[in-house]
């Protein structure tokens, strides 16, 4: 018998919100950015982020210099792996390489490119953090924001994909 009133409160009050996940895989090399920047915009409608917004274009820079760092401070790390995860009005961009130094993310530490990161994250209540991966020898850079208001409440249906690139 179906409730008269839609489902009770206590029904739906503890049900975790739908987290959206993708993650793609590239080789290091000249088009890992690019690409990177490609394959999280294809994701961002989605999540609820208007292509082409602020927003859009601070999720998309701080992808390029996490990538660009990869690049600069991983070498030996034959692939990376670029993720995004959005759900509850957050958003997180990822990205793992296969170098297990964790980059110093003290304000003395810190280079233009993981500032200008940092900077952005918090421009969005967000912050910048790294992490050894759970299943390999590396790290993975994690940056988190706050969807900006106008693409709160709408739904994410729960998926998570996985793409590998040449």
């Amino acid at each position: 018998m179906p409730w008269p009133r839609g489902r009770p409160a206590a029904a739906t009050e503890h049900v975790r919100p739908a987290v959206q996940r993708h993650i793609a895989s590239f080789r290091l090399g000249p088009e890992a950015v690019r690409r990177a920047r490609e394959a999280v915009a294809e994701h961002l409608p989605a999540a609820g982020v208007a292509p082409g917004s602020a927003f859009a274009d601070a999720v998309l820079l701080v992808t390029s210099e996490l990538v660009v760092n990869v690049l600069r401070h991983a070498p030996r790390s034959p692939v990376m792996d670029v993720g995004i995860t959005a759900g509850a009005g957050q958003l997180v961009v990822s990205v793992a390489d296969a170098e297990p130094k964790l980059p110093d993310l003290s304000a003395e530490g810190m280079g233009a490119g993981l500032r200008m990161v940092a900077e952005l994250a918090a421009d969005y209540d967000g912050d910048i953090s790294a992490e050894p991966a759970v299943d390999h020898d590396g790290k993975v850079v994690l940056v988190r924001f706050i969807v900006p208001s106008q693409g709160r409440g709408q739904q994410w249906t729960p998926q998570e994909s996985r793409e590998t690139t040449p």
